[in-house]
């Protein structure tokens, strides 16, 4: 049969989507009811939509007025770190008394792995906390901790979009978006979504974790490298900073809002306006905020500066409470790649995670108490998922949470005006207390 005479798809659309044929569908889905209605005109005295970063009031008083995002990509084992199990260490080395559904056959055990890690009580409350975390158990009173976690998703990426923006499926407005987008920011020098990077690069789907989805790109994270430049193109060249930047971008300012005026209802137009305006005021602004030499040398060993093992992750948690205090609305903190995914090295891996990590986030929640944010500050510890309890063939380590379809998580969760299930480190109230 000769293919090659028949009409493709691409040759029909061709040929007659500006042909009659395209009119008279056009006149039947109008008569039908189907077709797209044309945007309307605002009324008299109606204003068209903005959209900036000025703040946005609510419809109810919240408490919270910004939010920090501690976010572990990959997959911290709660059993080793947030939820002891007895009965594992009970079974270890023995066969999983219960059924099990891989999707990962070549690495496939029914063999229990007890936690390797002691456990003990900690606070008022007695929560109870892995040896790996000392000082997370410090301010077991100032936090709140959900082990009911669960998800019907077993995949990387499924799990960081459940986790980010509420949903399974990619192309949603990240979480940060979406509060930027309701709440506006309280700071006009400052992107109201900044995104802490590791030295060591973005985790795994990179800007999937800060996209603004199909909110004006005036709602997406800006992304803040861990080294300088923090961020990219900031600075002006030598030649035209100071007076002379100013008068050209007072001239672009001009020309932009008589463009703007001439194009009504063009949204990313107007976005992309605010975005530079933004950049410009950030070209001090954000400087100062990523700056920590002036921090008291109380406050830098506090979070662990001084440590090698624990620099990187202090240094960005004092930048990440710097930004709340200038009214930056949504800070997140990333790791690189998977590092939180410890297959095969739990042992060893998980260790040194948890000894990077654990004092600059209790650090910050000291930190903030102590200088009367904790009560306006969602701080919130993240993962994509969590482990299983059963080892990886003929090794002694977790296996991850994508060889079965369900498991239980310990990583707890704070709602902030989204259905993204998160884990959160933030003072509670007494009746909330455990």
């Amino acid at each position: 049969m000769n293919h090659s005479r028949l009409c493709s798809r691409r040759h029909f659309l061709q040929a007659n989507a500006f042909g009659l044929g395209s009119l008279a569908l056009a006149t039947l889905l109008r008569d039908d009811g189907l077709l797209g209605a044309p945007v309307k005109p605002h009324a008299i005295g109606e204003s068209a939509p903005r959209y900036d970063l000025l703040p946005k009031a609510p419809h109810f008083e919240p408490k919270a007025r910004a939010m920090i995002s501690l976010f572990m990509m990959g997959g911290p084992s709660q059993m080793d770190l947030f939820d002891p199990k007895p009965m594992l260490t009970k079974y270890d080395g023995q066969k999983f008394p219960g059924e099990i559904k891989y999707d990962n056959l070549a690495q496939a055990s029914a063999k229990v792995f007890g936690s390797p890690f002691k456990f003990s009580k900690h606070g008022q409350c007695g929560m109870e906390l892995s040896e790996l975390l000392p000082c997370l158990g410090e301010i077991a009173d100032d936090i709140t901790l959900i082990r009911s976690m669960h998800s019907g998703v077993s995949n990387h990426s499924q799990g960081l979009y459940a986790m980010n923006n509420g949903r399974v499926t990619a192309g949603r407005p990240a979480l940060g978006s979406w509060l930027s987008y309701g709440l506006g920011s309280e700071t006009q020098e400052l992107p109201a979504y900044m995104v802490l990077a590791h030295p060591g690069g973005l985790p795994t789907f990179t800007g999937e974790h800060f996209t603004n989805g199909w909110l004006p790109s005036l709602y997406q994270g800006t992304l803040i490298r861990a080294t300088e430049p923090h961020i990219l193109n900031l600075d002006p060249p030598a030649d035209l900073a100071g007076a002379p930047q100013r008068r050209q971008l007072d001239l672009l300012k001009a020309i932009n809002e008589e463009h703007l005026a001439s194009h009504p209802g063009e949204l990313d137009l107007q976005a992309r306006i605010a975005s530079y305006e933004l950049a410009a005021k950030m070209q001090t602004a954000a400087k100062e905020a990523m700056d920590i030499s002036n921090e008291p040398e109380h406050i830098k060993k506090l979070y662990g500066v001084d440590r090698p093992e624990t620099k990187d992750y202090a240094t960005r948690c004092i930048v990440a409470r710097r930004l709340v205090e200038r009214g930056v609305r949504f800070v997140q903190v990333l790791n690189s790649g998977q590092s939180w995914d410890q297959h095969g090295g739990l042992i060893t891996a998980l260790p040194k995670n948890c000894l990077a990590t654990d004092q600059p986030s209790a650090a910050l929640v000291i930190d903030l108490k102590q200088r009367g944010l904790l009560d306006s500050t969602v701080v919130q510890w993240a993962a994509r998922w969590a482990a299983c309890p059963w080892c990886k063939t003929r090794r002694a380590a977790r296996s991850g949470a994508a060889i079965t379809t369900r498991m239980a998580s310990a990583i707890g969760r704070q709602e902030a005006d989204s259905r993204a299930a998160t884990s959160t480190a933030r003072r509670t109230s007494g009746a909330t207390r455990r």
